[in-house]
């Protein structure tokens, strides 16, 4: 019973006032994860593993990303 995960085109609402989009990018191995980084108190809560540029368009889609996001080492 393994059932494929659908990335369907929707919009989730973020407060940008609250929250920063942001990529965690691992420098040894390259890995990135994509989520939010608390303004208060710089918590990171991560949303979706990016492999590649379609996981970042579908991530900014996702979430109303207008522009770049900012990468952290």
């Amino acid at each position: 019973m393994f059932f494929k995960k659908d990335k369907k085109e929707r919009t989730i609402k973020y407060d940008p006032s609250k929250k920063e989009p942001i990529i965690k990018a691992s420098i040894c191995n390259g890995e990135q994860v994509a989520g939010f980084r608390d303004l208060e108190t710089g918590e990171f809560h991560e949303e979706m593993f990016i492999r590649n540029d379609e996981d970042l368009r579908f991530f900014k889609a996702q979430f109303g990303i207008d522009g770049e996001v900012r990468k952290v080492y």
